[in-house]
């Protein structure tokens, strides 16, 4: 029986080659979420579908049911198969890895007959790559290196897609995840999973043989390096049992980690590396630099008692308050905080005083139907550029909760976004201060706020910083939340969440908070609520 992982892997390459194929971006873009949602949904999807259940399912329209229906009735999607023939996902693959778009490497293809890599290195080899229209001299010089050492630099993959690709990958082969993923690096590069076996070749032919790899790029006893459509190349380690704890160790750190680690021992399990060493174990979040001491313990997502920064349908979100609170109380939350942005954000919907005050009147209601779940009534209120803020003082005194935060005018210079968030920080109402970066992982650099003065400010005026969950955003990102741990300022682990499932980029926070060396008791949302209010009071 199809498994959810296959049936969301099969989704997942549907809509690659739908936005290969130039189909409208949202419909690639709700593929990709259904393949999210499956992978994340406990209940067997074979059977939902099975039972006509499978649309009780957020996200999945008549389109996707149609579509799974066939994938569980004939073991295949047609359309898709049909795009893997047309689109040429092999060729496309390999010209991501190599740093060629998806249309020049179907020229690529085309011109000069190749198939695969063996052949396209070949042809390389044999100085046909100037036959491909628009490829120069200096071009096919550029691809000629790239092909015989390896792929260029590229962006990372945002880290929920990298945890979602490893992980299926992993359980297809029965192995562990490893790489920049299980370190929980904002964007990742290395991609790594390690199996213990007895039989490499077997494992390594399964490899091959799946459907989310195009292309083996390298093969050699014990080891391979496959290709996504995508062009992220990915390492299978295929280790004696005797030895599956020494190549998970190495797949895990950082090249510097491991090397400081010195030659590493023949080992079944991680914890008997690291004893054989005489070196305390270490969280894989903290394998980034040379590392030999012990280790706090840090935060887990079990020590999270709430959630304090999400959204509803009263600005962009996708679920009432009482849906969002009632998902957070099955995640075992014990309070969440609604905080709808204001009207100053401009490109989304926002809250206006009256607003505001009608939406006290659900909140009031949800925590009527929830107790003892508590229900905050609170806003993500804009700095507005003078460093005011984007509500009057009689409305947010009336809140539970206020989180502050800058959308427009990231690119301020440093004095002027310092000032401006240093004067939000000062505001009695504010709790909390909200992606106080800015950034946007692969899109938009960090604006240029000094961060030792607002970590300073937001000490003195006792006021949490955020860690944003959102993949995107991350955002303080690992380096600056040990600026606030080291400061002994609290940090707060939340999603930014737009719908109910969004509450699950939980671990993406708490995997940052983690990088940054966060315990529990550097984080304030894993205190009991009333200790959480009272704090801000000293």
């Amino acid at each position: 029986m199809l498994s959810n992982a296959d049936i969301a892997e099969r989704l997942d390459a549907f809509a690659v080659l739908l936005e290969l194929a130039g189909s409208q971006p949202y419909t690639s873009r709700a593929y990709r979420r259904a393949a999210d949602m499956i992978r994340e949904t406990p209940a067997p999807i074979v059977e939902l579908v099975r039972q006509g259940r499978v649309r009780d399912l957020r996200g999945i329209g008549p389109g996707i049911e149609r579509r799974l229906q066939e994938l569980v009735e004939t073991g295949e999607i047609a359309e898709l198969t049909e795009l893997e023939q047309q689109v040429r996902p092999e060729l496309i693959g390999l010209g991501r890895y190599l740093g060629v778009s998806p249309r020049r490497a179907i020229e690529i293809g085309e011109t000069l007959g190749v198939r695969d890599l063996e052949e396209l290195r070949d042809a390389a080899r044999n100085g046909r790559l100037t036959e491909v229209p628009g490829i120069g001299p200096k071009t096919a010089a550029k691809l000629v290196e790239a092909l015989e050492r390896g792929a260029p630099a590229r962006r990372g993959m945002l880290l929920n897609r990298a945890l979602a690709l490893e992980a299926g990958l992993a359980e297809a082969l029965g192995g562990a995840p490893a790489g920049d993923p299980r370190r929980m690096r904002d964007a990742s590069e290395r991609f790594a999973v390690v199996c213990a076996t007895g039989r490499p070749d077997e494992v390594l032919d399964r490899f091959e043989a799946l459907g989310q790899v195009v292309s083996i790029v390298q093969r050699e006893s014990g080891r391979a390096v496959g290709v996504t459509v995508e062009g992220v190349p990915v390492e299978v380690i295929a280790a004696a049992p005797a030895r599956f704890g020494t190549e998970l160790v190495r797949a895990t750190g950082s090249a510097a980690y491991v090397d400081a680690l010195g030659p590493l021992p023949d080992a079944s399990d991680e914890e008997a590396v690291y004893r054989e060493l005489g070196v305390p174990w270490c969280p894989p979040e903290l394998r980034e630099a040379p590392f030999r001491g012990e280790p706090p313990r840090l935060v887990e997502l079990s020590d999270i008692r709430g959630e304090l920064h999400c959204h509803t349908t009263w600005s962009d979100g996708k679920a009432s308050v009482l849906e969002m609170a009632s998902a957070a109380r099955e995640l075992g939350y014990e309070y969440l905080a609604i905080c709808d942005h204001t009207k100053a954000v401009g490109a989304v919907p926002g809250l206006g005083s009256d607003d505001v005050l009608r939406q006290g009147d659900e909140v009031a209601a949800a925590n009527d139907a929830l107790t003892p779940f508590g229900v905050l009534a609170g806003i993500e209120c804009d700095i507005l550029p003078d460093g005011s803020l984007d509500l009057p003082d009689h409305v947010l005194e009336r809140l539970d909760w206020v989180t502050a935060s800058i959308h427009a005018g990231q690119r301020a210079p440093r004095k002027e976004i310092t000032a401006r968030t240093v004067a939000a920080l000062r505001h009695p109402a504010v709790r909390a201060l909200s992606h106080p970066t800015g950034r946007i992982i692969n899109h938009r650099p960090p604006n240029a706020v000094e961060l030792e003065e607002v970590i300073a400010v937001a000490l003195e005026e006792r006021v949490a910083v955020e860690i944003n969950g959102l993949p995107d955003r991350l955002d303080l990102r690992d380096e600056h939340v040990r600026m606030c741990v080291e400061a002994g300022l609290p940090v707060l682990c939340n999603t930014d969440a737009h719908s109910t499932r969004g509450l699950g980029n939980m671990r993406l926070a708490v995997g940052t908070g983690r990088r940054g060396w966060a315990t529990a008791a550097d984080v304030l949302n894993t205190r009991p609520l009333a200790e959480l209010l009272a704090w801000k009071s000293g």
